[in-house]
């Protein structure tokens, strides 16, 4: 097996409907047709949705695997070649249920998949669960998604703020969605990183605005990808976009093991 670098980006938000996994699923489209092999983790571990999203049902979960039955590449649902899904265990298995043998147990079944991917998308749940809170300290990456409504821009500040105080987490990627246009979103952020500047010992940077346009809604009842489409429209711009700045950035902390440290940490803080 090659060595690869993988790259860990949690996807998280302070609050429920500000479209979080629209945009994890879009973005992870994105990543993967430059090429690159993307794995997203459903981090709603009681409440999982991304397999639903894309209209994919899985044959096995977690759950499966943890019984015994599956090895953790039986679990895996392929969307396209290059993008894979880890599904959660929906109203059945909590991360935070598991004991020292299944924590073991999964991080060495992560270890015989080091090197498959480029990039492991996290779309966390939604608030300031602990689950939310490790799984996103975890990452080597942070965006939080926030829309103009003054309850996103609270919960995410209380979201950072944790963040910050139990992990010592200081840098965040903030992308705005669901506004009128760039100068909307830009706005957004501006207002959000003017409150966290003068309470918080953080650094926020700007990933960039998604305008939530006709052609979005209509793809997201349909369970379909926006950036999938034929058509070209000012949000699929905007998200293809933000995926071509991540690629090109590097992550903010060196890769410290890749998947299989990921997973350590994260179940250490479990």
């Amino acid at each position: 097996m090659s060595e690869k670098s993988i790259r860990t980006i949690s996807i998280a938000s302070g609050k429920g409907g500000v479209g979080k996994t629209t945009l994890t699923v879009n973005l992870a489209y994105c990543l993967s047709q430059m090429g690159k092999k993307v794995l997203i983790l459903d981090g709603d571990m009681s409440l999982a949705n991304v397999d639903i999203f894309l209209k994919k049902t899985p044959e096995h979960t977690l759950q499966s695997f943890f019984d015994g039955d599956v090895s953790l590449p039986d679990i895996l649902v392929k969307y396209s070649k290059n993008l894979h899904i880890l599904p959660g265990a929906s109203g059945i298995l909590q991360m935070t249920q598991l004991d020292v043998f299944q924590k073991k147990m999964l991080v060495d079944a992560v270890s015989q998949m080091e090197g498959d991917y480029d990039y492991l998308l996290i779309d966390t749940a939604s608030g300031i669960a602990d689950e939310v809170l490790y799984l996103s300290s975890a990452a080597q990456d942070v965006y939080v998604v926030i829309q103009p409504d003054p309850a996103s821009l609270t919960d995410s500040y209380a979201l950072m703020k944790l963040l910050n105080q139990k992990y010592r987490m200081k840098s965040f990627s903030v992308i705005t969605n669901q506004v009128l246009n760039e100068e909307e979103g830009l706005g957004v952020f501006h207002r959000m990183n003017n409150v966290t500047s003068k309470f918080l010992n953080i650094n926020l940077q700007y990933a960039g605005s998604v305008p939530f346009d006709q052609k979005l809604r209509q793809a997201n009842a349909r369970q379909e990808l926006v950036s999938a489409g034929g058509t070209v429209t000012s949000s699929s711009m905007n998200i293809k976009k933000i995926a071509e700045a991540i690629n090109k950035s590097p992550a903010r902390e060196e890769c410290r093991g890749g998947l299989q440290f990921f997973w350590s940490q994260a179940l250490d803080m479990a």
